[in-house]
């Protein structure tokens, strides 16, 4: 598997907030380096700043609401339920996720009085996690979950949806 820059990372954008049901309309998906034992890895720490947030108007996050801290600590969770513990010295893995919210995408959509293809602004999102084996540095697992969002989701909302995201992500990860 290649070496993935963080540069690379940045492109990638964040997750949440639909509508019907609470994780609707959330895309998760994962790759992994099929090749490795994941069974052999036990301790993992987190690498680099997080966030790549393009919410310029404050539309998407909850003005009291950390989102960073929230996925950092779903992932610690995800992780500790796999057995691994964080241990900042001599790391297994290396940890690190990404989101961006971008409030200005636009999108195809069908107008549905006219049936037509109309452009439409859909504010999207993403999150992406990677584990890196902190030997060789080459990413052996990448997780991304990607959602259209709303406008000033509540707090209870976004932690359901990111919940799920992280959840989901972690169930892709494989077991051996």
């Amino acid at each position: 598997m290649k070496k993935i820059s963080l540069f690379a990372m940045f492109a990638f954008l964040l997750l949440l907030s639909g509508c019907t049901s609470v994780t609707s309309g959330i895309n998760v998906s994962a790759e992994a380096d099929e090749t490795v034992k994941f069974s052999g890895y036990k301790s993992y720490a987190w690498i680099g700043d997080v966030a790549v947030l393009d919410d310029p108007e404050n539309k998407w996050q909850p003005p009291k609401m950390n989102v960073a801290e929230d996925i950092k600590f779903l992932i610690d969770r995800e992780l500790r339920k796999r057995g691994l513990v964080n241990h900042a010295e001599n790391p297994d893995l290396a940890v690190i996720f990404f989101m961006g919210v971008d409030m200005e995408a636009m999108k195809l959509k069908t107008d549905p009085k006219t049936k037509k293809d109309i452009l439409k602004k859909v504010p999207g999102a993403s999150l992406m996690v990677a584990l890196i084996d902190a030997k060789t540095e080459y990413a052996i697992w990448v997780g991304e979950a990607s959602s259209d969002l709303t406008e000033n989701p509540s707090e209870e909302i976004l932690r359901k949806r990111l919940d799920y995201a992280v959840t989901e992500m972690f169930k892709k990860l494989p077991k051996d």
